[in-house]
């Protein structure tokens, strides 16, 4: 590696040696070096600020009610206005973001935690680099709000996840600063590696860096980027955002669970090895002097003090490839700016990961305390951290999943639950409360626990793997060569199926239905309301010869009755129901759609006509006897769905053309999402954007009839 140990930053042990610091009490243990710790501890007292000195937020554990001013960040649109500060003036222009970030989304809802953790770094990368020329890669991208207030954006930060508003996470038609859009994990390392090598092959010298952290270094794809990027050895600098939790806040119903996997473990190590850190700069400082013979000797102490040594003699990420730098404290601008001004002018080659330490909800008391409450949050006061939550009489599809689930496994101890570093987000939290032995959190790797709960089914346990229908994309080749291959009976659970609203078409679950029924071995079903879900959790629990699969919808239920006792009744797998008998038209839902079509019918028959709406239930195996009936019976069938073109109309046309239901006089019209991503949004703006309402269903049957004009009417 031509970044030489010695050179950075040698200034750093000349300032520590020539101005040694004042010890405190609680940190008399220390020599030089940073104490993340006892930094930590400083914090929560009085600050010196520019205003003069008064008691920090979290001391008065409360938040200003009304928004401060903030004229420094007044003056900044975009980052070249940051190139002149002083860095205490960086440190003003950090306060007045973090308070900025916070008034915006108390009044949007969004993710807050992860924003807040970030504000300093944000400020040193804009203030040290060059961008847009440099690329500066946000992972997952919720932790970019910062990001978006300093590059031309802060005037609309009030649109934040609203329609035809600014988008939740970074997104390249948005803006120039934007260089790659994310919304999943993970991809920033990949991403950045592949403009590094684009850079090179056109002869450019601009700068790459990829931010990674939250969660996102539990996924196989950032070690299989690293790998790579430690062999190609172009230059490009990783950091890593390393705010404890190695997975998302998935928190249990009785508090926050320590992060999954051994890589958290690790990287507390490398936090907590300050003699070392201590030892490495006093090398430096003695290297600088005296020279020559201290050199091999040096170079061996600022191995140990990046991070703990294996068998090998290297760190992880030296191994690698990667030249690791770090601790460094993520809320210290000073550290911060020196170390990438020093990471940036150095000429090197290869890649370089700076380890950042940083604190989720960092400078808001209430998300301080719990951090895992305000990854996202909706509207909320800032003054008191109270969320306001809409009250609704039936709670979410994701909350039924997990009771009918827990309904299940309290009668059959095969049972067991699997989840992605979701648990709150799939309702897993409940089942875990309850069977803390039997639910598994795999960290964000959809990938690995795919094939995990193949592996238990072989041993006869009836895994239910519960991931939002989007990021089972990412683990589609396990679900195919793992799963359906081998017919082994691993049951998946799609929730934030069909449109998601304000976290828009990165968490859009529109192709499930399509990658999943086209697999031979698969069960593909979907409720129409809770009390189907219900039963369909029950019927995936007895399909113990091959795999299940069932989506719902983000949002919750209708109002219908609940089985007693949260236990779903198995339905005959294959078979669906009709719901309203008409005539002429037959409206084929699958589900949750459903409710939409029989919206549909109500105002069909406000203008005379009584249609048929049927509820398919199964994708595959499809209703044969059921769809044969509707399409002889009536004049014209629609299906309907909340899904991509391919899926379940798709598997309803097939089965009619060959059986020959399509050569007479019956009109088939499949309703389905466009085919294009729909943005961000309400879910009832979205819902007319995809052209889905109830409306736009009943003018289609007018259309159809060629009744025009009462087709008109519904649609005003």
């Amino acid at each position: 590696m031509a970044l030489c140990t010695l050179s950075f930053p040698a200034h750093f042990s000349q300032a520590a040696a020539s101005n040694p610091p004042r010890l405190t009490p609680q940190c008399s243990h220390l020599f030089w070096g940073p104490d993340l710790q006892c930094q930590s501890q400083q914090r929560s007292k009085a600050r010196k600020r520019p205003n003069g000195v008064f008691a920090s937020l979290s001391d008065r554990g409360e938040y200003h009610s009304h928004r401060p001013p903030t004229p420094l960040l007044d003056t900044i649109n975009y980052p070249i206005h940051m190139k002149n500060l002083s860095v205490k003036e960086l440190k003003q222009l950090a306060d007045e973001l973090r308070s900025d970030v916070i008034f915006n989304v108390s009044k949007t809802g969004g993710h807050l935690g992860s924003s807040l953790g970030v504000v300093e770094l944000t400020v040193a990368l804009h203030y040290v680099f060059n961008a847009p020329q440099d690329k500066i890669l946000w992972d997952v991208g919720h932790q970019s709000y910062p990001h978006k207030i300093l590059t031309g954006r802060r005037d609309k930060m009030s649109t934040m996840r609203q329609t035809n508003g600014l988008a939740g996470f970074t997104k390249r038609a948005e803006s120039e600063y934007d260089c790659f859009g994310t919304g999943h994990s993970s991809t920033t390392i990949s991403a950045g590696l592949g403009m590094a090598v684009g850079r090179d092959i056109k002869g450019k010298n601009n700068n790459v860096v990829a931010v990674i952290g939250d969660g996102a270094m539990t996924a196989g794809q950032a070690y299989e980027a690293m790998n790579n990027a430690g062999y190609l050895d172009s230059d490009m600098i990783v950091i890593l955002n390393d705010n404890k939790q190695v997975s998302l806040p998935t928190a249990t119903l009785d508090g926050p669970i320590p992060p999954v996997g051994a890589l958290s473990s690790a990287l507390s190590r490398l936090q907590s090895n300050r003699p070392l850190r201590e030892l490495r700069e006093v090398a430096k400082g003695v290297t600088k002097q005296i020279g020559g013979p201290m050199h091999e000797l040096a170079a061996k102490v600022d191995e140990y003090a990046r991070g703990m040594i294996s068998g090998s003699g290297s760190t992880l990420f030296e191994e690698l490839g990667l030249y690791y730098i770090g601790p460094v404290d993520g809320h210290n601008i000073d550290d911060l700016v020196a170390i990438l001004k020093e990471v940036k002018s150095t000429k090197t080659t290869g890649p370089v990961l700076i380890h950042v330490v940083t604190e989720k909800g960092r400078g808001y008391p209430y998300a301080e305390k719990a951090a895992d409450k305000y990854h996202g949050v909706v509207k909320f006061d800032p003054a008191t951290g109270k969320q306001f939550k809409s009250s609704a009489p039936t709670q979410s599809y994701t909350t039924y999943f997990a009771e009918a689930l827990i309904a299940e496994a309290e009668v059959d101890k095969d049972i067991v639950a699997i989840h992605a570093a979701m648990g709150g987000g799939t309702g897993l939290n409940l089942f875990q409360r309850r069977f803390p032995t039997r639910c598994f959190d795999v960290g964000i790797a959809e990938q690995h626990g795919v094939t995990f709960a193949a592996g238990l089914a072989c041993e006869g346990i009836k895994p239910f793997c519960a991931i939002y229908s989007s990021f089972m994309q990412r683990a589609y080749d396990q679900v195919v060569h793992d799963v359906d291959l081998q017919k082994l009976p691993v049951r998946f659970a799609m929730d934030r199926a069909g449109l998601v609203g304000a976290d828009g078409p990165t968490h859009c679950g529109a192709f499930d239905v399509t990658f999943m029924a086209c697999l031979p071995n698969m069960v593909v079903m979907a409720p129409a309301d809770e009390a189907e879900l219900f039963h369909m959790v029950a019927t995936a629990a007895a399909i113990d010869d091959r795999p299940s699969c069932f989506r719902y919808p983000r949002g919750n239920g209708v109002g219908v009755e609940l089985p007693a006792g949260n236990k779903g009744i198995p339905l005959e797998v294959g078979r669906g129901r009709i719901l309203i008998e008409g005539e002429r038209v037959a409206i084929l839902g699958y589900g949750t759609a459903v409710q939409s079509c029989l919206v549909a019918s109500s105002l069909l028959e406000q203008h005379g006509l009584r249609i048929t709406v049927a509820d398919a239930r199964f994708c595959k195996p499809l209703d044969h006897a059921l769809i044969r009936s509707l399409a002889k019976s009536h004049e014209v069938l629609i299906t309907v769905e909340e899904g991509s073109i391919g899926g379940f109309g798709s598997h309803v046309a097939h089965f009619l053309a060959l059986n020959g239901l399509l050569d007479g006089t019956t009109k088939w019209r499949p309703l389905v999402l466009p085919d294009r991503y729909i943005d961000h949004g309400a879910p009832a703006d979205q819902l007319a954007m995809a052209g889905m309402t109830p409306s736009h269903i009943a003018a289609t049957v007018f259309n159809i009839l060629g009744q025009t004009r009462e087709a008109l009417e519904i649609m005003s």
